[in-house]
C-alpha cells in the first residue's frame, strides 16, 4: 500500500495522458493520491480531480510564489474550495526566499493568513519552505501553540523537506510530519538521506511532487505517482527495512494526517473530518 502525499496531477504536463498516469499509479500499488493546489485555479482543478475519483484527494492553497497575486476574491474562493468533502488539507503554503517570486512581506502575510484559515477549518497544513527554514519554523511554532488537532493528531507536513535531521526532529516535537521526495535517490542527497534514515517512522510521509523531482533512474522524464516505488525503495535501503514496511508505514501516516477513509479505494466512503 502506497500513498503519494503530494503531487500536481492538475498541471499541464499531465493534460495529454492523465488517465494513463493514474492507471500506472494504481497498478504500481498506490491506493490514494493527494493533489495539491498552488494558487486559486490550481486548487480549483485539484478539487475537481479529487471529486472525479474516490482515490484522489485535494489540498487547497497558495504557494509563496503566488502570494502577491492573492486578492480578496481569491481568498473567498480558497475558503469555498476548502469546504469540499474531498479537500483534506490546506496547502501548499509557506515561504520561498530562494526565488522570491513574491515579495517576502507578501509571503509572510499570506502564509499567516492561510494558517489561520486552516486552524479555523480544522484542517492540516502542507508547508513549502525553501531557504527560509528558521523563519518558517518560528511562524509554525506560534501557530502550533494556538491550534490543536483532534485526538492529538499531527498539525501538518513539511513537504519535500530540505532541512537537516536536527530541524526535522524539531518539527517532530512541534507536531509536524516530514515528507521525503524523489530527490532522496540523487547522488548528492547526503543530508536528505540522513533525514530519511534517522526520522522516527511514525513521522514520515513519501511524495513525488510530480511532475517535479523525478527519481534518479527515471530522469529526465517528468515525474508521476507510479515512480514513488523508487523513492520508497531507496528509503527502505537507507533504513534497513523492506519497501513494503516503508510503504505501509508512510501510507498509514498519510491516512492519519489527512483523515482518509479506511482502506482507500474506488468504493471507499469518505469519513467525517470535523475536529
Amino acid at each position: 500500500m502506497l500513498i503519494d502525499s503530494h503531487c500536481h496531477l492538475q498541471f499541464t504536463e499531465f493534460r495529454a495522458d492523465r488517465t494513463q498516469v493514474l492507471e500506472r499509479a494504481w497498478q504500481a500499488g498506490l491506493t490514494a493520491i493527494v493533489v495539491v493546489g498552488t494558487d486559486v485555479e490550481a486548487s480549483r482543478q485539484a478539487v475537481a480531480l479529487a471529486e472525479s475519483d474516490d482515490r484522489l484527494f485535494a489540498s487547497v492553497g497558495c504557494h509563496p510564489h503566488s502570494a502577491a497575486a492573492l486578492d480578496e476574491a481569491g481568498r473567498k474562493a480558497l475558503r469555498h474550495l476548502a469546504s469540499s468533502p474531498k479537500a483534506v488539507a490546506i496547502g501548499e503554503i509557506g515561504l520561498d526566499f530562494y526565488r522570491n517570486l513574491s515579495p517576502p512581506d507578501d509571503q509572510r502575510a499570506v502564509f499567516e493568513e492561510i494558517l489561520h484559515l486552516a486552524g479555523e477549518l480544522g484542517l492540516p497544513v502542507v508547508i513549502h519552505s525553501r531557504q527560509a527554514e528558521e523563519e518558517t519554523f518560528a511562524i509554525l511554532s506560534r501557530w502550533a501553540r494556538q491550534v490543536r488537532r483532534a485526538e492529538g493528531g499531527p498539525l501538518g507536513v513539511l513537504h519535500c523537506f530540505s532541512g537537516d535531521l536536527s530541524l526535522a526532529l524539531r518539527y517532530h516535537e512541534l507536531g509536524f510530519l516530514i515528507s521525503i521526495a524523489g530527490n532522496v535517490t540523487y547522488p548528492n542527497a547526503g543530508r536528505l538521506a540522513t533525514v530519511a534514515a534517522g526520522l522516527p517512522p511514525d513521522f514520515m510521509l513519501v511524495e513525488t511532487d510530480a511532475p517535479y523531482l523525478t527519481p534518479q533512474s527515471m530522469r529526465p522524464q517528468h515525474n508521476e505517482p507510479s515512480f514513488l516505488t523508487e523513492t520508497v525503495a531507496r528509503i527502505a535501503e537507507l533504513r534497513g527495512q523492506s519497501p513494503r514496511e516503508v510503504g505501509e508505514r508512510t501510507a498509514a501516516n498519510a491516512a492519519a494526517l489527512f483523515r482518509l477513509p479506511q482502506g482507500v479505494g474506488p468504493t471507499a466512503a469518505r469519513q467525517g473530518r470535523n475536529p
